[in-house]
């Protein structure tokens, strides 16, 4: 399992100061880059992590007509992003164009799509899809699977049941990860890691337990210390 760093602090120089602070596991951490900090900080913020040697997740949710959604795609991948994500629903014609498109690289990113936000109650979440979490984010992962995709994201409690209906090496990337039982903010499905370890997660994404932490890279520390445990 692998730990991935949110970085969703105010400032470009908050989150580089907290890249750095905690860069010498830089080969044992992914780095997460999402809106706020990529339309504010641009490129430039990317190739700067980059060259402190993270691999980098690209969490943009691409969402489009296939065609925008490949053009994007390609734009990604010539980044040099190790990962980025787009929504299952934007159905499989989507998935397989954005599939297509980046083929043709000799290195490609990891590729990811989003099942249901951890931030959906049950009842929000089928208000807008017409059915239950569990039962829908099932049907999207069959076909994100069948698209040719990497994986998903997806809560915790998805994530095991996902894997048996597609394969064990079917990446599964999980948010509102709460290490040690943090409060849950803005998320309503949330997990500690031994529930992540249960559920076969492949990625887990950590925040504000993280950027907020008084000492940041001790609580690194502590989080992979955890996930070295059997």
């Amino acid at each position: 399992m692998k730990l991935c760093i949110a970085l969703d602090l105010p400032s470009k120089e908050e989150n580089l100061k907290l890249a750095k602070e905690i860069g010498e596991y830089a080969n044992d951490i992914w780095l997460k880059v999402g809106f706020r900090s990529y339309i504010r900080d641009g490129n430039e913020f990317i190739f700067k992590l980059k060259n402190l040697g993270y691999n980098i997740f690209l969490d943009l949710k691409l969402y489009d007509i296939p065609n925008t959604m490949a053009d994007a795609a390609e734009e990604i991948t010539k980044l040099g992003i190790d990962m980025f994500n787009i929504h299952a629903s934007a159905g499989e014609k989507a998935m397989k164009e954005v599939m297509k498109r980046i083929s043709k690289f000799e290195k490609r990113p990891l590729v990811l799509a989003v099942t249901a936000l951890t931030s959906f109650s049950n009842d929000e979440f089928k208000k807008i899809y017409g059915n239950d979490i569990d039962i829908k984010a099932k049907e999207f992962a069959k076909t994100v699977f069948h698209s040719g995709l990497d994986g998903v994201v997806c809560s915790v409690w998805e994530s095991k049941e996902i894997k048996n209906i597609t394969s064990n090496n079917f990446i599964t990337l999980t948010p509102g990860i709460r290490p040690f039982g943090e409060d849950a903010g803005d998320q309503k499905r949330v997990a500690d890691i031994k529930a992540a370890k249960e559920n076969k997660v492949n990625f887990i994404v950590v925040g504000r337990p993280v950027y907020q932490d008084k000492n940041p890279k001790q609580k690194v520390e502590k989080i992979l210390k955890k996930l070295k445990e059997n």
